[in-house]
């Protein structure tokens, strides 16, 4: 789990062999003895955890009550998320870097967690519909998932009860499924005249659909329409590109949480309203918010540390808000509920391919909330 430890932290592509080799102790060379290529060790690592997962969602000796044996895999997935926090992120970024057959093998894997939880929670719950279950089923995963999406500390006491309430949260979460929602065609619109604002557009767009280290100058002017060697009039480098649309999305995100704070009457109508304010962001701009969430180490260096702070900023007000509302939740627990609520939007939006008007937006704003409340 080394190498996995390394891709999570510092990204697939900034990681070398030699690097994994000095952590592990031995020779870049003698990694080679063991793996043809580092992208072996990724098939390697990602299969690991797969295998680890699935090890911890079929606990020895489960209960035969349906409520029981939920409850032993929710408590085995919270101590394997706990005791691997370190390489959990993998499965959210850096499996896209995986050849399609190799995704495959993670879908498999995924498929048969999902339809461990999906069979007793029908059980307990036969009101669900197949397609709820699996929403529930994945939105309880998604937390457990969180953790390894940031670093605040938290005590192992604390950090193992909260997930697995979480997760009993989603699982419980209220199953009326919400009524499409009718949202106007898109329109073609006008294009930005800007060949700045053109530029940034197709590098926010190219950087979310094949990752940041796939994507070239050459091909931000070519979807821009601009000629390569004219791109460098604008931004000197790829690196700029991605520093533009993080302090795009910071901007926004800033702007729609002091609209959201400032329409409120009260502490719960607040994060109420930053909830359903977040959530309809995502899938607005949801090229924007995945490149957001997902290229934070592809940074220059004194770019990631302010914008990182300017997130921790962001995390903090949903804290504030939470602690507010829930005055005896400790400030430790607070943050792994409103990072859980924050990956919850990430992963069932990525989920649902972000479509609007099919419901999909009320649902996973409520099970945000449920997570708050959890």
């Amino acid at each position: 789990m080394v190498a996995a430890g390394l891709f999570c932290e510092r990204g697939y592509h900034l990681v070398g062999v030699d690097e994994i080799a000095a952590v592990v102790g031995i020779s870049g060379p003698a990694v080679y003895r063991h793996f043809p290529t580092k992208y072996a060790i990724l098939v390697h690592a990602s299969r690991e955890l797969i295998a680890g997962v699935l090890a911890a969602g079929e606990p020895e000796g489960a209960d035969d009550d349906p409520v029981g044996r939920l409850d032993a895999i929710l408590a085995g997935l919270a101590r394997f998320a706990v005791e691997q926090r370190a390489v959990g992120a993998l499965y959210q970024w850096e499996y896209r870097y995986l050849a399609p057959e190799h995704r495959a093998e993670f879908r498999t894997g995924l498929a048969t967690l999902i339809g461990r939880l999906t069979t007793p929670l029908r059980e307990v719950r036969p009101e669900l519909s197949p397609a709820t279950a699996d929403v529930l089923a994945r939105a309880a995963l998604s937390t457990f998932g969180s953790l390894s999406t940031h670093r605040a500390a938290v005590p192992r006491g604390r950090a193992e009860p909260a997930l697995r309430r979480l997760a009993w949260a989603m699982l419980r979460a209220d199953d009326t499924e919400p009524a499409p929602v009718t949202v106007p065609a898109a329109e073609p619109g006008v294009r930005p005249s800007s060949r700045r604002e053109i530029l940034l557009t197709e590098a926010i767009r190219l950087f979310h659909r094949l990752g940041y280290h796939a994507v070239s100058m050459d091909d931000i002017g070519t979807a821009a329409g601009i000629h390569a060697s004219s791109v460098y009039r604008y931004f000197p480098g790829k690196a700029d590109l991605l520093a533009a649309a993080y302090y795009r999305a910071s901007e926004r995100l800033a702007a729609m949480t002091e609209s959201a704070l400032s329409g409120a009457g009260d502490a719960a109508g607040a994060l109420r309203r930053l909830v359903d304010s977040y959530v309809a962001f995502s899938f607005e701009q949801s090229d924007l918010v995945s490149v957001y969430v997902s290229e934070n180490n592809n940074l220059p260096d004194d770019d990631r540390h302010q914008l990182r702070r300017t997130q921790r900023m962001h995390v903090e007000e949903w804290v504030r808000l939470l602690t507010t509302v829930r005055p005896d939740l400790p400030v430790t627990e607070a943050r792994v509920l409103v990072h859980a609520a924050l990956n919850l939007v990430s992963d069932l939006g990525r989920a649902a391919r972000f479509a609007r008007g099919m419901g999909a937006e009320a649902r996973v704003a409520e099970l945000a909330l449920s997570a708050l409340h959890a």
